[in-house]
């Protein structure tokens, strides 16, 4: 059994499903740079806005002005939780001002309460891909080292404001994706064909590892009853074979991972991690008391998305399937999404005991889920058996990981309980949620909401704390 105060609910972005960019006072992100691209091509990062282009996060699903009605539904579903972030830029518009936007900090006030109303948990992550552009600009942001402390300032600020209204909090979302598409997460231009990517993006990684220390701290005394996580993306990787050599290649796949939350959750540089920093030829500029704030900034949990695994090998010519940031080969004993990501339920127990393992601290899944092509019926049905089945099959393996391995793990919350901007391409076409929006890739639409079958799916599996998943 799940404890009784397991954290069902759904997760979701600021960027990704709010809209009204430029309202209220609200600056310009790097997510608000992002245009819309499709299956097969990723979204392009522009150099600030440009006329002409689509930007789908400008709109998205226009939630800035639909919660209440999103909240209800939410709460229909008996969430006990709903993860979302706050959009950076609704209170520092350009990043480094010295006095916050109250209309930005309104909106959340709002928001939060309103999920406060159905007791409803707000899990706030402070950044989930939106980092303020003027900072890009002005800094190229977090290579620069005097982002931390604008980062500290915004922190602080949130913390200050909510902190009657929010225990849960996470830091960076996926902060292993700065090493892997680095404009997504930061702005950061730089590609892995640059001769010193390696030092630019680990560099930028280490003030993001300083600034999550002084922000965990910071709220500890703001809130000793705040609860401040890392959040990872968790890529499995399985040898394709039984050869050892490609038992390494998945071993140095997953190492490059660990790098980030070995730092955020150990409060060091492990003998592997200087490793790595020495076979990339990267010399971080550390500052004298960067290893006591590390050491004194560990966080409370872990929070991770996990959507598929990949198989890995050392023959470099092997052919390659999609995937969540990081691509790897086929499995043949696994079936594939229309966006090509393998589906492997097993492996989210797999990645539990990983994690667990590892770590021993508490462990939450904030981001599970399954991108699919809906069909939205005359009667405005929306027959998702597909999705059932995907999250089915999930759960069934998270319960084993709890109740069979002694993991212990805080709570469910799937991506996009309704649907919204993808990250990797911009479509809406690739849904997620129990909630139909109706929004297509141009952004047309009228926006009406409709349920889908998971919707009362959902309902049933939360209300009886995932005994009934049939």
């Amino acid at each position: 059994m799940l404890n009784p105060d397991f954290l069902w609910g759904g997760a979701v972005a600021a960027n990704q499903l709010e809209g009204a960019w430029n309202l209220n006072g609200k600056g310009v992100s790097t997510a608000d740079c992002m245009t819309a691209g499709s299956v097969n091509v990723a979204r392009e990062y522009t150099d600030g806005v440009i006329p002409g282009k689509y930007y789908p996060s400008h709109d998205a699903i226009d939630f800035y002005h639909h919660y209440k009605e999103d909240i209800a539904l939410f709460a229909e579903m008996g969430f006990k939780c709903f993860r979302t972030s706050i959009n950076w830029t609704r209170i520092y518009p350009e990043g480094d001002e010295e006095q916050p936007n109250e209309e930005g900090l309104k909106f959340y006030d709002d928001l939060f309460d309103e999920c406060l109303k159905y007791n409803i948990e707000p899990v706030v992550t402070l950044s989930h891909y939106e980092t303020p552009y003027g900072l890009v600009k002005k800094y190229n942001s977090w290579e620069d080292r005097r982002v931390i402390d604008f980062f500290v300032r915004y922190a602080r600020t949130v913390f200050k404001r909510y902190k009657n209204k929010v225990k849960y909090w996470m830091t960076f979302n996926e902060i292993n994706c700065i090493a892997l598409h680095p404009e997504t997460p930061t702005g950061i231009r730089s590609s892995e064909k640059d001769p010193d990517y390696w030092q630019i993006v680990l560099q930028a990684a280490h003030h993001e590892f300083i600034a999550s220390a002084l922000t965990v701290r910071i709220a500890h005394e703001i809130n000793p009853n705040f609860r401040v996580g890392m959040m990872m993306l968790y890529p499995l990787n399985y040898a394709e074979t039984c050869n050892p050599e490609d038992t390494i290649a998945a071993m140095k796949i997953m190492d490059q991972q660990y790098y980030f939350s070995d730092v955020q959750v150990r409060g060091l540089y492990t003998n592997k991690s200087r490793k790595f920093q020495a076979s990339h030829s990267v010399i971080l500029k550390e500052e004298p008391g960067d290893a006591d704030i590390l050491r004194n900034g560990k966080v409370d949990y872990i929070g991770f998305s996990y959507y598929m695994s990949n198989c890995s090998s050392a023959n470099p010519d092997r052919q390659i399937t999609g995937g969540n940031m990081i691509e790897g080969i086929r499995n043949p004993y696994l079936k594939e999404t229309d966006w090509g990501w393998q589906i492997d339920p097993v492996g989210l127990r797999i990645s539990l005991n990983n994690l667990y393992d590892r770590y021993q601290i508490p462990l939450f899944i904030v981001e599970n889920g399954m991108g699919a092509v809906d069909t939205i019926d005359i009667d405005g049905s929306i027959h998702d058996s597909y999705r059932i089945s995907y999250l089915k099959a999930h759960i069934e393996e998270m319960k084993k990981a709890v109740e069979k391995d002694g993991v212990d793990l805080m709570g469910y919350t799937p991506w996009g309980p309704i649907d919204l901007v993808s990250a990797g391409t911009g479509e809406m076409k690739k849904r997620y949620g129990f909630i139909y929006v109706d929004r297509d890739n141009e952004g047309k639409g009228t926006l009406k909401r409709f349920k889908k079958d998971s919707f009362t799916w959902y309902k049933k599996v939360i209300a009886t704390n995932g005994e009934n998943l049939e």
